[in-house]
């Protein structure tokens, strides 16, 4: 492609005028579209002021595929603009013009101008609608982040009452929790003492600052800041909130400031569900008792009045029943050539009192017959049943029968009287002028002999089955030689018998213990039985009464 270049001089206003117009001609010509061409001639304008105000400039024009400008003055110009169209050959130059072409150009840019306005106003029009759209999205943003923040503090919202609920349930399970290991704590004990002590222990420090209990048939009265809160709950069987400021606490009575005002809430509760047994009156922990925990507490007294009166109820019965069971214990009889002593200790803990017994009274021959037995099952029934076999087995020896006869007939009349019960029991028979003793038992525990020289040899012929077992039986008798000065140990099983060991090992040790008594001992034979009694219970604590009975031959 060949290039055209030519060099005009500008000298003036109206030389640069034609240069302008000239090249306006040139790049419409050209096809430069109107929006660069109207951009390009404004810049050449401005470039053109020397040459307007009569300085000399000169402009190199040169032509190829595009058109290359380069003006020279204080500050030298370069500019090439394309051209889609081929630019005349050769260029035509400024003075060639006509002053129509002059004015014809002045029109062309003001089209030109007129079209850049065009695009200008599109442009606005463009740049409005986008500034709207901006501002829309804007207000969208606006109410979306609106809508964020609320949404975040719904959720804030929800979460914390989550939190709330979730602490609620907590607290809920925390004390129903305490609630039934307070319970279990309480109705362990059938010592209401026992129950008194452990109240305190449960509630302090956590559920209360102190703790005072007053029963109803105490003979002592509740602190005098106290008594009126105490009073009042034991008279109307209402749980009563004393403080200076009302705690509306659930079911609960605040009393007037008038009538008590301590330094720290007081939380007094009755005890017990039918009847008022006392009252347990709290000092709060902190500065109010919280509602839950006062819901806690009023459940807590009522149950600890229930396990009150249990406790009440087995101790009279228990009392009754010891006091029975003593009441029927045989005072042993004093008889030539052969020495009685025995013992009789209830159950340390546990309803399980009644049922064991001993007994000893001569027969209608002059033998003596020595007894011990054990009722199955404890308290009153036992005990009662306890009694009528006593008395029918003293009515069976008194016609005669021995040990073994009366045993078979024992068991018939506990069989076909009382179904549901059984008993064990052993019978010796010591008549003087013969040698040794006859005995015969009921699915007793075997009796020991301690002979003159301190041998111990366990009886341990097969004994018959229990008394009352619903099976047709008849009992042996057996024969023991007995020596002068021998010592023979009945027993029930509440003394050789434990939790922690079988009962072979207790009769081991029993036998142990009575192969160990000195002569002294055994001259007094009530100071042997204590002496038996001392290493077999060590733990003083048994589950079952016991009964010991001793017999000795006359040496």
């Amino acid at each position: 492609m060949t290039t055209t270049s030519d060099t005009w001089t500008l000298t003036g206003p109206v030389d640069a005028a034609r240069a302008r117009a000239l090249l306006a001609r040139l790049t419409a010509d050209a096809g430069v579209p109107a929006r660069d061409r109207a951009r390009f001639l404004a810049v050449l304008t401005a470039l053109l002021r020397p040459s307007r105000e009569g300085r000399r400039q000169r402009l190199t024009v040169t032509a190829g595929e595009d058109l290359h400008l380069a003006l020279d003055g204080a500050e030298p110009w370069r500019h090439t603009l394309a051209c889609p169209s081929p630019l005349p050959r050769p260029l035509p130059r400024p003075g060639d013009l006509a002053e129509a072409d002059l004015a014809e150009a002045l029109l062309g840019a003001g089209e030109d101008t007129a079209v850049v306005l065009a695009g200008l106003d599109e442009a606005e029009e463009l740049v409005r609608f986008h500034r709207e759209e901006l501002h829309q999205t804007n207000q969208g943003v606006l109410a979306l982040h609106a809508e964020l923040e609320a949404a975040a503090l719904a959720q804030r919202e929800l979460l914390d009452a989550e939190r709330a609920a979730r602490a609620e349930a907590e607290n809920a399970r925390r004390l129903l929790t305490f609630l039934a290991d307070a319970s279990a704590s309480l109705n362990a004990s059938l010592d209401h003492e026992d129950i008194l002590r452990r109240l305190p222990k449960l509630l302090v420090p956590e559920y209360a600052r102190h703790v005072d209990v007053w029963l109803v048939d105490d003979e002592r009265t509740p602190p005098a800041e106290r008594a009126a809160a105490a009073v009042t709950a034991a008279r109307t069987g209402r749980p009563q909130h004393a403080a200076p400021r009302p705690g509306g606490l659930p079911g609960v009575d605040d009393l007037p400031a008038s009538v008590l005002s301590p330094d720290r809430p007081l939380l007094c509760l009755p005890l017990g569900a039918r009847t008022v047994q006392g009252v347990l009156t709290l000092s709060a922990p902190g500065e109010r008792f919280a509602p839950d925990t006062a819901v806690m507490l009023l459940e807590l007294a009522r149950r600890a009045g229930i396990a009150l009166d249990n406790a009440r109820q087995y101790e009279q019965h228990r009392d009754v029943a010891e006091a029975l069971q003593r009441a029927q214990l045989t005072e042993l009889p004093d008889t030539p050539g052969l020495a009685l002593a025995a013992r009789y200790l209830p159950a340390t803990h546990g309803l399980n009192i009644g049922g064991d017994w001993y007994d000893a009274f001569p027969g209608p021959d002059g033998s003596v017959l020595a007894v011990i037995g054990d009722v199955t099952g404890h308290g009153l029934r036992a005990a009662v049943i306890m009694g009528q076999l006593r008395t029918a087995l003293r009515a069976y020896a008194v016609e005669g029968n021995g040990p073994a006869r009366i045993l078979t007939l024992l068991h018939r009349m506990l069989r076909h009287q009382q179904p549901e019960l059984y008993a064990t029991c052993a019978i010796a028979r010591f008549t003087p002028g013969e040698p040794g003793v006859v005995w015969a038992a009921a699915g007793h525990p075997p009796a020991l002999v301690r002979g003159p020289g301190g041998e111990v040899r366990v009886l341990d012929a097969k004994p018959g089955i229990m008394l009352g077992v619903p099976v047709p039986w008849e009992y042996e008798e057996h024969h023991e030689e007995l020596p002068a000065g021998a010592t023979l140990a009945l027993y029930t099983d509440g003394l050789v018998e434990r939790r922690s060991a079988g009962i072979d090992a207790g009769i081991e040790r029993l036998a142990d213990a009575l192969g160990t008594l000195g002569a002294a001992e055994l001259e007094q034979l009530d100071a042997a039985a204590d002496a038996l009694l001392k290493p077999m219970l060590r733990d003083s604590e048994h589950d079952d009464d016991i009964c010991l009975l001793l017999c000795r031959t006359a040496a």
